[in-house]
């Protein structure tokens, strides 16, 4: 297979990847409706930490004491984004956590600011500004349905996803990625079902519906797309990865409004298109600004004296 076939074939796995993370938002509403929260997670996270072992059999080799460390500290993050975005789904539609979701890619730079002292790039004010004005449409600000406290914990869960990549882009860089992930599955695993044994007393689950849920979400939503985005980065350009990735919300809602009928009106349907384009504002537009940066500085180190190289890397 050429390079470019390889390219197409990656893409198009991407994007079936993100159109399975944006059918998750129906299938795990209409779960929850018949079984408790946390039992779901605790039961979605086991079936994918098993899958994931399948899928990656050398992983229990890897795990070292600092990866640990680091996979608790992710995995918590993950399993507060898990739980708010599940219980805001109990009462919000699933089209409008899709994109409130989304947020999580407009607020990491500002978290970034605050945690990492890392002040955000023009991009990202661009973002947020875009991603607002949509949230605050989306949320009924231009006529329709209000926002409510399922929207407050769907927005708490993108804040614990912003908080969540930090991790990895920070004390996560240079640690393999495959005990790492292992680490957080089994974190979000055992969070979990320590809750819901404890507070729901959960039945064993019999629906077939549950269980075509817990597969999707655990073993194609969880693992596999796991493995299909570390393969896509290695072969893919960060823009590509991203702008494909960024179709996660538009998918969520298309499906919310095919499966269930969603309809977010006109306000809602231009809010939506404003968050997607504050997410590819402060993801993909970034992204190219600084490559461009990248390729200014090095054709005047490679044209021009040396004094000119630091004019070219100033703002």
């Amino acid at each position: 297979m050429s390079d470019a076939a390889r390219r197409w074939a990656v893409s198009f796995a991407l994007v079936a990847v993100a159109a399975v993370w944006g059918t998750t938002f129906v299938m795990v509403k209409e779960a929850v409706a018949d079984y408790p929260v946390y039992s779901f997670l605790g039961l979605r996270f086991a079936v994918a930490t098993i899958a994931f072992v399948v899928l990656f059999p050398s992983t229990l080799r890897r795990i070292d004491r600092d990866v640990i460390r680091v996979g608790l500290i992710a995995g918590v993050l993950l399993t507060a984004g898990y739980v708010f975005q599940t219980l805001g789904l109990t009462l919000t539609s699933p089209g409008r956590a899709a994109f409130i979701t989304g947020m999580f890619v407009v607020i990491t730079p500002f978290m970034q600011a605050v945690i990492l002292r890392r002040v955000p790039k023009w991009t990202a004010w661009v973002g947020v500004a875009c991603a607002v004005v949509g949230l605050w449409l989306l949320s009924g600000g231009g006529g329709g349905a209000g926002w409510n406290a399922g929207d407050t914990l769907v927005l708490l869960c993108a804040v614990a996803y912003s908080g969540h990549i930090i991790v990895l882009g920070s004390i996560g860089r240079g640690h393999d990625m495959r005990p790492l992930t292992f680490v957080q599955l089994l974190t979000v695993t055992v969070s979990c079902s320590v809750v819901g044994f404890v507070t729901e007393h959960p039945p064993a689950p019999t629906k077939p519906s549950l269980w075509v849920a817990l597969l999707v979400t655990g073993v194609l939503a969880s693992a596999v797309a796991f493995a299909v985005q570390t393969y896509a980065q290695k072969h893919l350009s960060p823009t590509r990865t991203a702008l494909i990735l960024i179709c996660e919300p538009a998918f969520g809602g298309l499906y919310a409004w095919y499966a269930v009928k969603e309809k977010l009106g006109t306000a809602g349907i231009l809010g939506a298109v404003l968050i997607l384009a504050g997410m590819a504002a402060s993801e993909v537009l970034a992204t190219f600004v600084a490559a461009r940066g990248e390729r200014k500085v090095l054709e005047v180190a490679i044209e021009g004296p040396p004094a000119q190289i630091l004019e070219a890397e100033e703002p």
